[in-house]
């Protein structure tokens, strides 16, 4: 099998979600490179069979995107990426 699909490297990513001191899970909104790996250069979130998360974490992903977005630390658009 090559080490290769369809989608790039295939292997574990980096983790986004954390786990906080009363053991919820979170994603910072304010680590700005980790979100950008899971956005397209266009400025779109990448799916879950991309990212490789549950739908957990990827409804987290998104919020913590559309926070940074709305603080001015993502752009919503490709023009300044």
């Amino acid at each position: 099998m090559s080490r290769f699909n369809r989608f790039g490297p295939a292997g574990p990513q980096a983790k986004l979600t954390r786990t906080g001191s009363n053991g919820k899970i979170y994603v910072d909104w304010k680590d700005v490179d980790a979100l950008r790996r899971c956005m397209t250069p266009n400025g779109k979130i990448y799916g879950r069979k991309r990212l490789g998360t549950s739908a957990r974490e990827q409804r987290l992903i998104a919020q913590a995107i559309k926070r940074a977005r709305f603080m001015g630390l993502l752009p919503f658009t490709s023009a300044t990426l």
